[in-house]
């Protein structure tokens, strides 16, 4: 395929480098030639990299994405390329959060740093799984974290204290059931209380409605008081 008109394709070492940097690109073009081996995209807007982006480039080694305007990073986003990819870049973007499946089965040198991450169970489960750039390890910061506490601090050096994000996950769902159940326990007794009532109230209406009605008693003097007369 021919270079994107957006992009300066090279040949180095044998190698096809396409730099796409500071082009004011708003996506990732699709229009890539299939035997890029380095694709450059560094310092635009992307903000989104979707599913099957770089499906048909079955011999990319390097992929640097960033200096953008990153924003969400689908489940799909790498397919095609988790056997052939050795680096990724995705510094200096804004992402909180990627799906746990995202870098599955990638083998790639991996920059996470400078990004605006939400430290919880989901990020714990993809950082394990990764080979990040030792380089920057450290610059992978909580921005905003499940216990206010650790926002500012380095991901790895937290989880490598001890803490397990995924205990608090459970630890909050365990109270959100526990609320829900006890909302569901209230209305419970509510009702039944109010069901007690109310029959509490017919029951006292039903009792002074016996009470009015003549005894059998009554209606006996009053038939013999009759029968006198007669």
């Amino acid at each position: 395929m021919a270079c994107p008109s957006v992009c300066h394709c090279i040949e180095k070492n044998g190698l096809t480098v396409v730099q796409c940097m500071s082009r004011n690109l708003e996506k990732i073009p699709s229009d890539l030639p299939r035997d890029t081996v380095i694709l450059l995209l560094a310092a635009n807007h992307i903000t989104h990299v979707p599913n099957h982006a770089f499906k048909e480039l079955h011999y990319l080694q390097e992929l640097d994405l960033s200096n953008n305007d990153i924003e969400t990073v689908d489940v799909g986003s790498f397919q095609g390329v988790s056997d052939s990819l050795l680096v990724l870049d995705l510094s200096n973007n804004r992402i909180e959060s990627v799906p746990k499946e995202a870098f599955a089965r990638l083998r790639a040198k991996i920059s996470l740093s400078n990004n605006p991450w939400h430290c919880e169970c989901t990020l714990q489960e993809v950082l394990r799984e990764l080979r990040l750039d030792p380089e920057t390890v450290n610059e992978v910061i909580c921005h905003t974290a499940v216990q206010e506490e650790y926002a500012g601090k380095p991901v790895i050096q937290v989880l490598d204290s001890g803490i397990n994000f995924c205990n608090f996950h459970h630890k909050t769902t365990d109270v959100a059931m526990f609320v829900t159940m006890f909302g569901w326990f209230t209305m419970v007794i509510a009702y039944v209380i109010y069901y007690v009532r109310h029959n509490q109230e017919d029951a006292r209406r039903h009792l002074e409605y016996l009470k009015s009605l003549p005894s059998n008693s009554q209606i006996s003097k009053d038939f013999d008081t009759i029968s006198t007369v007669l």
